[in-house]
């Protein structure tokens, strides 16, 4: 059996779920007792896949910044995949994400990027569409941490990435 060690880093600005993405693909868990993440918090977990490799994700769930570049590099380093979350609710919170991708993309070419909005439980799903569209942001995945909507899928999708 070939077994696989990857880092995954959650990234994105203040309060747009990567805690809670976190939690609910490591535990299944989710809790409207908000806190903000100080540094950095790690947990892992193992999935088989269907070819028999099993690979140890390695979630790094980092504290949020508006500006990636502003945040802690060594946070970063060494991620074979990013998980660049926004709330689709804020748009403050992806109006500038072009540039925020331009600069994992430059920083680390080889890691995976997957696009995430999250908390499509929480908005009006028409009006955050229109936004989103308006903002021109290319997405991978809408998620809802809290009811759980995609959040094994995006993780599937990046094991998949990772062991092929």
């Amino acid at each position: 059996m070939i077994k696989l060690s990857k880092k995954i880093a959650l990234v994105g600005s203040f309060g747009v779920g990567k805690t809670s993405l976190f939690r609910r693909f490591i535990d299944n868990e989710f809790s409207t007792d908000y806190k903000s993440t100080l540094g950095v918090q790690i947990q892992k977990k193992v999935i088989t896949m269907d070819n028999g490799t099993e690979l140890t994700m390695i979630l790094w769930d980092t504290e949020g910044h508006e500006n990636i570049s502003e945040g802690r590099s060594s946070y970063l380093l060494g991620s074979h995949a990013f998980v660049y979350v926004f709330d689709i609710t804020r748009v403050d919170t992806y109006k500038d994400i072009n540039e925020q991708l331009s600069f994992l993309k430059e920083k680390y070419p080889k890691a995976i990027i997957k696009v995430v909005g999250n908390k499509v439980d929480a908005a009006a799903k028409k009006k955050a569409m229109e936004m989103l569209q308006e903002f021109q942001v290319n997405y991978d995945y809408l998620t809802s941490a809290k009811t759980g909507e995609y959040v094994e899928e995006l993780f599937a999708d990046i094991a998949v990435d990772l062991t092929t």
